[in-house]
């Protein structure tokens, strides 16, 4: 009912991005941890699957041990869709035989999609390529290109509801969380709310205190400052 893309920078920021025909998806689903990993339980979702997951990344389990680490105690696993994302090499995925057709994935040395009740493999294709096709660009506008590109090529098979896009850096909070969780057209909306996260909501953050700086930008005049130097940078790429 559902299709994701994880993916990791050369910076090591890991991006997950997902869309379905079901309400709130990205509430349960997307899972991410600084320096760790992330993953996205999907299909009869196991929501579980998040926290011990990423606990056995930080462990330093490779993503196909801690897929198969998961899905081996689990009796709903033929119902499951999982795919993992580490902070080094690549990807790992199931896809449990008793999910809903179209379903399938494909893994990466950087990044992952999977998905189940699509139109069809193309959708699972066409995410993947648009997200290469894109490399140069923003992880957050690679993502979104590559959802939308799934979306143009069919989506879920239901229909659309919901889709989320999270960017998770140097710090425990992630850089950019967004969320659509009822639309017409959830893809569309989760573009327009990235543009406005754009105008100060994205400056803003990196002002605030985090790990290599506990008390954060405290001068308003500096904010505006940085919140100017981020626009005029993007002017400038």
């Amino acid at each position: 009912m559902t299709w994701s893309i994880l993916a990791r920078d050369a910076d090591g920021r890991f991006g997950v991005a997902i869309a379905s025909r079901f309400f709130a998806v990205g509430a349960l689903c997307l899972h991410t941890q600084r320096g760790v990993g992330a993953l996205s339980t999907q299909a009869l979702m196991n929501p579980l699957y998040g926290p011990a997951g990423l606990a056995l990344l930080a462990q330093g389990h490779a993503p196909a041990a801690v897929v198969a680490a998961l899905t081996a105690t689990d009796a709903g696993l033929a119902q499951r869709q999982l795919h993992v994302l580490g902070a080094q090499g690549a990807a790992a995925a199931h896809t449990g035989a008793s999910c809903i057709a179209w379903c399938g994935h494909v893994v990466h040395d950087d990044f992952s999609v999977a998905g189940n009740m699509l139109a069809g493999p193309q959708v699972i294709e066409a995410t993947a390529a648009a997200y290469l096709h894109s490399a140069g660009r923003p992880l957050a506008e690679r993502l979104l290109a590559a959802m939308a590109a799934g979306d143009a090529a069919g989506g879920d098979k239901r229909g659309k509801q919901a889709a989320a896009l999270r960017i998770h850096g140097d710090e425990d909070h992630p850089d950019l969380d967004l969320r659509v969780d009822d639309h017409t057209e959830p893809v569309v909306e989760l573009q327009r709310l990235y543009e406005v996260s754009l105008q100060r909501y994205q400056p803003f953050v990196a002002c605030l205190p985090g790990r290599h700086d506990p008390v954060g930008e405290l001068e308003r005049s500096r904010i505006e400052a940085a919140v100017e130097r981020f626009h005029a940078a993007r002017r400038g790429a």
